[in-house]
């Protein structure tokens, strides 16, 4: 390999002077807006952000003060008053235009992310494209879903992690605004500023009732997780701050959907089509498990281990990492890598730590990869990159046994029976997917019952999924109200009286 440079085209100040050109209403050369009260505003303090690719200097967030926050809310609820009585064909062509628009500029919106928190170029497009067509499934098929039933009595805020800031939250938001709700946003600390601010402006121009601000959770959380007018609240997160949401929601029963992290495990039991399962390990290192539903945790029958071992490490050998925009030629397409960086070098660091502690105390290291492997432009920071790496029976004692590490670092527990194997894979009190690779299917099935994961795959991996497809976890990992398909309308509307929403709540468990 040569070397490689900067795609043409593809630098950070191109991507943010086309965001100027075209949106210079939430666009200014120095800084970003808000949108709140119906217009862009320029107050908050522009923080610094750099650019997990490289370590450059991008456009950092616009922090509000709590006060502001809270005028926004008022705002937000003034709008929600109008938009819920707008009829349901005005806010599906609204919606449509929006989408419309967001497909004009998919490809800005998808560097923007590359930028942002790294995802190569097929996984930005992918994240793009999954919210454009999911909300125009949405747009055909809401009639029904919509039948006696009403938009809540306030406006949702959504606080979501950096990962996925279009087809997770700002799809969330357009069936929000579908749906018959004005919607308030937080954008992610860690990153997707710029993409979300575009999107909304592309939005907001259709007539959306969209209000998106930034600030930090101290000083946010107040009005937009305790604001007493919101009709709900929505976190995407890890658990620790999914618990302080919860406490801090003014009403406990006010609507709510917390999503929440588990250790997602995929179990090999009596198993033997290998072939399948090397690319299926392979798949799992997309975007460096920096997702909800990765798997970070295989538990393998010892009886299989030396077979499983003969596939996983040649796949975990092959995966590929580094600068998403570098390239050898100018002409040449944006190269097809699994990952790039982490959301930042001080989670790269965090890992690195976590993954040589738990070495240090017995974890035994299967494969541990270098950043020096990856596909970098000549000199440049590679402070928040990791190499994959993989542990055989971490320690207890370490956090990559229990919790869900965020990057490219697998555990593998061996085990002897059905009972450890169920145990194993249940480690941390519910999960939102899981996997069992078995060739029995009587035996996967009996089995997989007794996985607390909300979607459990048989021989095959499970995800949040698309359109009719349900979403929720069992156990720690989720809180409120399930979304996905009809779930979603019905998360963010009010049904008959004494009507009891599928979810997770303290008092009961309804999956549908």
């Amino acid at each position: 390999m040569g070397s490689l440079s900067l795609k043409p085209g593809t630098s950070w100040a191109a991507a943010y002077g086309r965001c100027a050109e075209l949106a210079p209403e939430a666009f200014s050369p120095e800084r970003v807006a808000n949108h709140w009260g119906g217009r862009w505003t320029w107050d908050g303090r522009p923080g610094d952000a750099t650019s997990p690719v490289d370590g450059s200097a991008i456009h950092g967030p616009p922090r509000l003060d709590a006060g502001t926050a809270a005028g926004a809310v008022d705002a937000a609820l003034d709008a929600h008053v109008r938009w819920r009585e707008v009829p349901l064909a005005e806010r599906k062509a609204r919606v449509g235009a929006a989408l419309d628009s967001l497909t004009e500029h998919r490809e800005l919106l998808g560097l923007l992310l590359v930028w942002e928190i790294g995802k190569p170029w097929r996984l930005a497009m992918a994240d793009v494209d999954r919210c454009i067509d999911g909300v125009r499934w949405y747009v055909e098929e809401i009639g029904p879903m919509l039948e006696n039933r009403v938009p809540l009595d306030g406006p949702v805020s959504n606080i979501a992690s950096w990962n996925y800031p279009m087809s997770v939250l700002m799809h969330a938001m357009l069936v929000q605004a579908l749906s018959g709700n004005a919607v308030i946003a937080k954008t992610p600390t860690d990153g997707g500023l710029c993409c979300l601010t575009m999107a909304v402006a592309l939005a907001v121009r259709e007539g959306l009732p969209l209000t998106l601000l930034s600030g930090g959770g101290a000083e946010l959380s107040g009005p937009l997780v305790g604001g007493p007018r919101l009709g709900c609240v929505s976190f995407v997160g890890g658990r620790d701050a999914g618990g302080r949401i919860a406490a801090s929601l003014a009403d406990p029963g006010k609507r709510h959907v917390l999503e929440q992290e588990g250790l997602n495990c995929w179990g090999v039991w009596e198993y033997g089509d290998w072939g399948t399962l090397a690319g299926q390990i392979r798949k799992t290192f997309d975007y460096a498990k920096q997702r909800c539903t990765a798997y970070p945790r295989f538990v393998v029958q010892r009886e299989l281990f030396d077979r499983f071992l003969a596939v996983y490490l040649p796949a975990v050998r092959s995966v590929r990492f580094g600068h998403p925009l570098a390239v050898e030629s100018p002409e040449d397409p944006l190269p097809e890598l699994d990952f790039g960086p982490l959301i930042n070098a001080g989670k790269a660091k965090e890992l690195a730590d976590q993954v040589e502690e738990a070495v240090r105390n017995g974890g035994v290291p299967l494969h541990r990869g270098e950043v020096t492997e990856g596909r970098f432009l000549p000199g440049q920071d590679t402070s928040a990159y990791l190499a994959p790496v993989s542990i055989l029976d971490p320690p207890r004692s370490s956090p990559l046994f229990h919790a869900e590490p965020f990057g490219p670092v697998d555990t593998i527990e061996v085990v002897d029976t059905e009972a450890q194997l169920l145990a194993a894979m249940n480690v941390s009190n519910g999960a939102l997917v899981a996997t069992l690779s078995c060739d029995e299917e009587s035996t996967a099935h009996r089995l997989s019952a007794q996985v607390r994961a909300f979607k459990v795959g048989i021989n095959r991996p499970r995800s949040r999924g698309d359109r009719e497809e349900l979403f929720g976890g069992l156990g720690a990992s989720w809180r409120g109200a399930f979304v996905g398909g009809e779930l979603l309308v019905r998360s963010v509307t009010r049904g008959p009286e004494g009507e009891r929403p599928p979810g997770n709540f303290p008092h009961y468990t309804l999956h549908s």
